[in-house]
């Protein structure tokens, strides 16, 4: 066997080998840089050839066609009930209440007897005006017995022409006491009846404010017995602003404007009424126009005070360009929704949305009626993404409200 001794070199040799050339190693990383800017540009482009031989996914999505429709033009406001009608019942003549014959609350009709008033004092009255009636029309039938033979005796100047004159005055004069006698038998007869205090309206009696055994006042309207307030028809008082007020005025001209009313607690049910009523000014303050509007209520569900929502109704649009609401987005350009074209792609379209009722929305422009637009799906797609319709077209039914 052969032995080889390997010399140790010192370290002092290693450390002492010649350096390594620097244009070599930047020649190095030139070529480096150079292969990675390569690959960069290569590998995309390999990448998107492929990207295009594959096929573009299609999206499944509801859909709905766009449609015409026949819409009302209306004008919304919140309004008050009032009563047609508000009487303060209070008596016409002072007396004692001696009788009440309403219940509070309770609906009375027109004439129907509320308070009887002690009348004694009244029938006393009436009573004396008869008698100085009666003894006014005797004296008045003497005088005038007297005054046909006067005017006889001149003819024949048996009295003088100052004596027939006096005489004949004298009867005159009886002739106005009897005009006076009778007025005040006719007023003592008013006091009478009014001691029996009738509703002046038919309507929903109130709170009973004076009872029996108190005494009233006459004509006192600051202290009335009872308000009665009429229930049907009622009024809605409502307004709107000042810039609706020429077309509501030519409207009106043409026909009756009707008007709707809804409340809370009563969904669904609408209350139809007409518009009665323009004011003769703007507020000044609110830019607004009082309207008023009169309502049948023969349900008597409209309340004096309570509030409800108003449509007063204008007129109909009609051909008017509508579309399911779930077609309707909100984006950061504004209001869109996304258009199904022939080649089963999306098109993202602005549109400017109306009322919606019963599930539609109405839109003002963006859409023609000939279009489809995605109903359920918007939020996996995108504008150009291609869909497929996955369901029957949506139910747009016939008329908005």
């Amino acid at each position: 066997m052969k032995i080889i001794f390997l010399k140790k070199r010192p370290l002092t040799s290693s450390l002492n080998r010649t350096p390594v050339n620097n244009d070599h190693i930047k020649s190095l990383t030139r070529l480096f840089i150079i292969t990675g800017i390569l690959l960069t540009l290569v590998m995309p482009s390999g990448c998107s050839r492929e990207e295009e031989r594959r096929p573009q996914p299609s999206f499944p999505v509801k859909t709905a066609p766009v449609v015409t429709l026949d819409v009302p033009i209306t004008l919304s406001a919140v309004g008050t009930v009032e009563a047609l009608s508000t009487v303060k019942v209070s008596s016409r003549v002072s007396g004692l209440v001696t009788g009440q014959h309403v219940r509070e609350g309770e609906a009375v009709k027109k004439g129907q007897l509320l308070f009887t008033i002690d009348d004694k004092p009244y029938q006393t009255v009436l009573a004396s005006a008869r008698s100085n009636l009666e003894r006014d029309r005797i004296k008045l039938e003497k005088a005038l017995k007297d005054a046909s033979r006067y005017a006889d005796l001149l003819e024949k100047d048996y009295v003088t022409r100052s004596q027939a004159e006096q005489i004949q005055a004298d009867a005159e004069a009886l002739r106005a006491v009897v005009k006076g006698g009778e007025a005040a038998l006719e007023n003592a007869m008013l006091d009478l009846s009014y001691c029996s205090i009738c509703a002046p309206i038919s309507g929903k009696a109130g709170a009973i404010l004076i009872h029996e055994g108190n005494l009233v006042n006459k004509n006192d309207m600051a202290n009335p017995l009872m308000v009665i307030n009429q229930l049907s028809p009622v009024s809605v008082k409502f307004s709107t602003p000042e810039q609706y007020l020429g077309e509501i005025k030519s409207r009106m001209d043409e026909h009756d404007l009707e008007v709707h009313a809804t409340m809370a607690g009563q969904a669904g049910k609408v209350h139809k009424g007409h518009l009665t009523f323009i004011d003769n000014a703007i507020n000044a303050d609110s830019g607004t126009i009082g309207l008023k509007a009169t309502f049948e209520n023969t349900d008597s569900s409209l309340w004096p005070g309570m509030f409800v929502n108003v449509i007063l109704v204008l007129g109909t649009k009609t051909g008017a360009i509508a579309t399911p609401v779930s077609a309707v987005q909100m984006g950061q350009n504004g209001t869109y929704v996304y258009v199904l074209k022939n080649d089963m792609t999306v098109e993202q379209r602005l549109v400017e949305a109306g009322k919606q009722s019963d599930g539609l929305i109405v839109i003002e422009s963006g859409l023609s009626a000939d279009e489809t637009v995605v109903t359920d799906g918007q939020l996996m797609i995108f504008p150009g993404a291609k869909v497929t319709p996955v369901n029957e077209p949506a139910s747009t039914g016939e008329t908005l409200s």
